[in-house]
């Protein structure tokens, strides 16, 4: 790829540039370490940016940067830093790395199976190469793109990854640039995507040197829960945009991701004509025409205009995260009722509404938001929004790091998977859930002592108004995010996905996703979902190419589901049905408890005596 970044350090065969943007400073330097020539002048601009080719500079080689004469800086857009982030930045050769990804053009959106992972804890080694061992598990597990958590480099050995400060440098405790490069080359050998996650609407408080270099980084008028929001709107902005637009493109050129996950979009401040989303999706695509780029947000807004492109008054983004599946599963199966738990209700009638939609809330009154919530999703597509029954948030910001397997019965989890896996919509899968992981994911950080002990205790104040949390001595058992058990905790135990009762899961997730690839109905079919009572689903899907689908979710207790004379077997003259997968079957289940199923009288009736999902496909 032609890739000549326009801030930072790159090498060529005789030196190296840099640049930087420090409008408010008169004299701007690079100062070489290790006696490697001292101090250099750069030469400003008319817009505020110093810059300057440096001869005899080679990759490796490490440097600051010093504003009038005051303390060394790293660069904000530095490659790489070796020594942490208050440590001098490294110039890094982009090209020097072999790729053979040369025939690799990305996953289409709606053959998108998402895996979210943690480098930190998906394996005992915690780095790039320790995911990169993983990748033909991957491929056979059947995802189609691994979603890595941020990896912008961040202080101390461990974090979540949303308290970057070097936006361009891969953590330094997960590898070096290289071994980045070697995971994403990897990923694409075996068929599958990289998407980044990436935080651009605050950065961390430890590290954060933004505000050294410009004021105008921050905005004046918009806050975010972590501080000030970033300038994306006010005086100067145009700098500030050109930033992190500039970083979006040096994950795309440099690193060959395949797509971007836009944490908490809502905290994205932007009054300007055009949103700055729409620039870096529009930005990101155009750089590699021959390649997917995936633009994915997280928001809890349902803002249809997100996804409709430009021309329409949107934002062009290819898909966004739809917490309202989550939410009525985790109602209905573990109880959770604080929160924003208590806008949903749990009930069949509510989730099969959430999925024929894409979303729960287009526009009613949402009790937690104290208002109307969401807009109209018609038109758009199901694989437009992303679903999933646990991810980093919903594990991560519990408490105790619990998963949705540590509070449920097996039988509704299967269940559970078996809904998530069917549904036309976009899945996410979390590290670890597919064989019903034992480990939780806890909150640990890993700050210096004063900004730690702030952490711990906003950590645990935050859960005083829970009813499990209410006794401030419960509140003290809520796991120390700056403890190393904490961290350690946290890693998946890859020994235990043979043992029996997590071997049974994984054959399962295996299956469903095998189907969901196979399965011509699966594959741009149409579909359609009601409630069969209290606690059951049905979901229809169908296409002229091939044999329609049919599956029944028990998702509570036992029940009796009867289909004879259903509009849909009438409708479609369909009557003849085998059974595909049964989540009772013993392959999947340690303790099976098969299911009645009578196909006579020209239909399907069927009696479960506990949560159960029976998948059926039409006979041809």
């Amino acid at each position: 790829m032609d890739w000549k970044p326009t801030i930072g350090a790159w090498p060529d065969a005789y030196g190296a540039s840099f640049a930087v943007w420090a409008p408010l400073a008169k004299i701007v330097e690079v100062v070489l370490e290790d006696g490697r020539g001292g101090a250099h002048a750069l030469v400003r601009s008319s817009d505020g940016v110093f810059a300057a080719r440096v001869a005899g500079v080679a990759p490796g080689d490490r440097y600051r940067f010093r504003l009038d004469g005051g303390p060394l800086y790293p660069d904000l857009a530095s490659r790489y830093q070796h020594e942490g982030v208050h440590g001098p930045s490294e110039v890094v050769d982009p090209n020097a790395f072999a790729w053979s990804d040369g025939n690799w053009h990305g996953i289409a959106l709606e053959e998108l199976v998402l895996y979210e992972l943690h480098v930190g804890t998906f394996t005992s080694e915690g780095n790039f190469a320790g995911v990169q061992k993983r990748v033909d598990y991957l491929r056979d597990l059947g995802v189609t793109a691994i979603e890595l958590m941020p990896v912008a480099d961040f202080p101390g050995r461990c974090n979540w990854g949303y308290d970057g400060v070097n936006l361009f440098a891969p953590a330094r405790c997960y590898g070096k640039p290289d071994d980045l490069r070697r995971l994403v080359d990897a990923a694409h050998r075996a068929g599958l995507a990289v998407i980044l996650d990436v935080v651009y609407n605050h950065l961390g408080p430890d590290g954060n040197y933004l505000g050294v270099y410009s004021p105008y980084y921050f905005s004046t008028t918009h806050n975010t829960a972590w501080g000030p929001a970033i300038n994306f709107d006010g005086e100067h902005c145009d700098q500030v945009r050109r930033f992190f637009i500039e970083n979006a493109m040096h994950w795309v050129h440099e690193y060959h991701v395949d797509g971007f996950r836009f944490d908490a979009t809502h905290a994205i401040f932007d009054d300007s004509p055009r949103h700055i989303l729409a620039e870096i999706s529009t930005a990101v695509r155009a750089a590699v025409p021959n390649r997917r780029v995936l633009c994915i947000a997280e928001d809890h807004r349902n803002l249809a205009h997100m996804l409709k492109p430009e021309r329409e008054g949107g934002w062009g983004l290819d898909a966004v995260w739809s917490d309202g599946f989550h939410h009525h599963v985790r109602r209905a199966l573990a109880g959770d009722h604080e929160g924003y738990y208590r806008d949903y209700t749990g009930k069949s009638e509510d989730l099969a509404t959430t999925i024929r939609k894409g979303w729960f809330y287009c526009g009613q009154f949402s009790q937690h938001r104290g208002g109307p919530l969401g807009t109209d999703p018609v038109g758009l597509t199901p694989s437009r929004f992303v679903y999933c029954i646990q991810n980093h948030d919903q594990v991560g910001n519990r408490a105790l790091g619990e998963r949705l397997a540590h509070q449920i019965d097996a039988a509704s989890y299967r269940a559970a998977t078996v809904l998530l896996l069917c549904c036309p919509q976009t899945p996410l899968l979390f590290m670890g859930q597919e064989w019903a992981a034992s480990s939780p994911f806890l909150y640990f950080t890993d700050h210096h002592e004063e900004l730690g002990r702030l952490v711990t205790q906003g950590r645990r104040e935050e859960f005083r108004d829970f009813a499990a949390f209410s006794d401030p001595e419960m509140r003290e058992r809520i796991p120390d995010p700056q403890a190393t058990a904490t961290f350690t905790a946290s890693k998946l135990d890859w020994g235990e996905r043979d043992e029996p009762a997590h071997a049974s899961i994984l054959r399962l997730y295996q299956a469903l996703l095998r189907l969901r690839r196979t399965e011509p109905a699966r594959r741009g079919g149409e579909f359609a979902v009601t409630a069969l009572g209290e606690n059951s689903i049905l979901l229809t899907q169908w296409t002229p190419s091939g044999p329609a689908l049919l599956l029944v979710v028990q998702l509570k207790g036992g029940g009796f589901v009867d289909l004879r004379g259903h509009p849909f077997l009438i409708e479609h003259g369909k009557n003849d049905w085998e059974q595909v997968l049964d989540t009772e079957e013993a392959q999947f289940a340690a303790d099976p408890q098969p299911a009645h199923v009578d196909f006579s009288s020209g239909g399907i009736a069927i009696r479960f005596s506990r949560p159960h999902a029976i998948l059926f496909r039409e006979r041809q």
